[in-house]
């Protein structure tokens, strides 16, 4: 058996995961940022050194373990505010009393909800968003925070991402609507709540979308950034915290 360290750009990851699983790694497992994926014997190490190239690959000999079940072992639940309880789908762990079983095939942090401003995100949303809403999710990445909304008993929820490799890869996990594009593809005075978990610089550039897309007396949810990095311009009526990260209620 051996592994390979592969070093992916936060958008390319749930990409990268896809691959390795069409290439059969036994397990993946989240290292110092990079993801390690475990191949058996027969694959070819050389050939996948060639196939992953872009990400930097670094080969090592393994001894033999059930990496398999340590992929598993390595993503435990997770209870995430006051009632999301995040598993994997392979998960057999009874969800508790009160919880919302929220399932996310592991990835990297930013796609599963291990991630703080993710898990900024779903607290912000079981607190703000109320049966029958219409709920925008913008930049939407694994599905994570659609499928959220969609467990809250929104009237509808539609997801997007300017990253159609990874749209595909989310459609396949979450049955929701999600679509390759922005929130200039969505009507004015649809959402009664937008959530947006991506970075300062591109939340700052989408601004008059958000305000155009937004009904009256609604909500905005934005996260993805640290303290020392807010976004300008918007006025936060409450600011949620977890480590570095913050999240703007607007």
């Amino acid at each position: 058996m051996f592994s390979l360290l592969l070093q992916s750009p936060p958008e390319r990851e749930d990409y990268l995961i896809a691959e390795l699983s069409d290439e059969n790694t036994a397990g993946i497992l989240e290292e110092d940022g990079r993801l390690r994926a475990f191949f058996d014997d027969p694959c070819d190490p050389s050939r996948l050194l060639v196939r992953f190239a872009e990400f930097s690959p670094e080969l090592r000999m393994e001894p033999s373990v059930d990496w398999t079940q340590a992929t598993h072992d390595a993503w435990p639940p997770l209870l995430i505010g006051r009632r999301f309880f995040l598993v994997a789908p392979w998960s057999q762990a009874p969800t508790p009393e009160g919880r919302l079983r929220l399932e996310i095939y592991p990835g990297m942090a930013c796609g599963t909800g291990r991630h703080p401003a993710t898990q900024l995100c779903l607290e912000a949303l079981e607190e703000y968003v109320r049966p029958g809403d219409c709920v925008l999710d913008i930049g939407a990445g694994s599905g994570i925070l659609s499928a959220a909304a969609a467990l809250l008993g929104v009237g509808q929820v539609i997801g997007c991402d300017i990253d159609h490799d990874t749209v595909q890869i989310a459609r396949e996990r979450v049955r929701l609507p999600l679509f390759t594009g922005s929130a200039d593809a969505v009507r004015s005075n649809w959402a009664d709540v937008v959530v947006a978990n991506i970075d300062s610089a591109t939340i700052e550039r989408l601004a008059p979308e958000l305000a155009r897309v937004r009904k009256p007396d609604s909500t905005l949810i934005l996260s993805g950034f640290p303290d020392g990095d807010l976004p300008e311009g918007f006025q936060a009526r409450k600011m949620l915290r977890c480590e570095e990260w913050r999240c703007l209620i607007c």
